[in-house]
C-alpha cells in the first residue's frame, strides 16, 4: 500500500485536501476555537505518514502543489481590503501605527524572551519573524542566519494560537470595533489569524489582511535592525 502511493505525484496533495475537509467539517461541527483545521489535519497527515511508513520527501511532492499557492492566496486578502477602501482612507493614520506597535511588540518579547532564556544567536533571528507569513518568515530568517526550521514552526504555533484565542481576547479586553479587531489578529497572528478574522466579518477580515502586509514589511527592517541585539 505504501509503495502504490509513494509512486503518485498527486498523494500529498490528495492526502492534504482530503483531511483538511474532513477536519474542517469536525471543527465547525464541534465548535471550539482552540481545535483549529489546520492545527488537526497536521496531527492526522503526521500519524498516517508514521503509520504507512511513508518519508516526508514523497509527501511533499505532492504537497508543495499547495505550498505554491500560498502568495496568490495571501494577495486574495486585497479583495475584501478594496471593498473597505473608504475607512482605510479615513484611518489610515491610525491603522498604521497600530500595526507597527503590534510589530514592534513582537519583536521585543523574542528579544525579552531570549534574553531572559539565553537564546544562541541562531534560534534568536529564527524567532525574529514569528508573526508573518511562511513566505516573508522563511527568507528573513535564511538572510539573518537563522534556522529556517525553527522559524516555519514557531510561525504556525503563533498562527494556530493567535487564532484560537483571538475571540477569547477580544471578549476578555471588551475590544467591539471590528476595524481593532482585525488589525490586532492580523498583526499578532498573520494568516492563520486572517482566517478566523474573515469569519468575524468583511471589516474583520479586510484589516487583518492589511495588517498582514504591513506588519510583513514592518518586520523585515525591525528584525534587521534587532538581529545585532544578540
Amino acid at each position: 500500500m505504501a509503495e502504490l502511493l509513494e509512486t503518485s505525484s498527486y498523494f500529498g496533495l490528495t492526502l492534504t485536501l482530503a483531511i483538511f475537509w474532513i477536519s474542517h467539517i469536525g471543527c465547525r461541527k464541534l465548535k471550539i476555537s482552540i481545535l483549529n483545521p489546520i492545527l488537526i489535519s497536521s496531527a492526522i497527515i503526521i500519524i498516517i505518514l508514521l503509520c504507512l511508513d511513508i518519508s516526508y520527501d514523497t509527501y511533499e511532492a505532492g504537497a508543495d502543489l499547495i505550498s505554491k499557492l500560498l502568495t496568490p492566496a495571501t494577495i486574495c486578502y486585497a479583495v475584501p481590503l478594496y471593498r473597505q477602501i473608504e475607512i482605510l482612507k479615513k484611518q489610515f493614520v491610525t491603522i498604521m501605527i497600530s500595526v507597527a506597535c503590534g510589530s514592534i511588540a513582537s519583536v521585543l518579547c523574542v528579544f525579552g524572551f531570549s534574553k531572559l532564556f539565553h537564546y544562541p544567536p541562531e534560534i534568536y533571528t529564527a524567532l525574529l519573524p514569528k508573526s508573518v507569513t511562511t513566505a516573508i518568515g522563511m527568507g528573513v530568517s535564511e538572510e539573518l542566519g537563522g534556522i529556517v526550521p525553527i522559524t516555519v514552526a514557531a510561525i504556525i504555533v503563533t498562527g494556530l494560537f493567535g487564532s484560537a484565542i483571538a475571540v477569547a481576547i477580544c471578549r476578555l479586553f471588551k475590544i467591539t470595533d471590528p476595524v481593532a479587531k482585525g488589525l490586532a489578529i492580523g498583526t499578532a497572528s498573520h494568516a492563520v489569524g486572517t482566517s478566523k478574522a474573515i469569519e468575524l466579518g468583511e471589516v474583520e477580515g479586510a484589516m487583518s489582511g492589511l495588517a498582514i502586509v504591513v506588519a510583513g514589511l514592518l518586520t523585515v527592517v525591525l528584525s534587521q535592525i534587532a538581529s545585532g541585539w544578540i
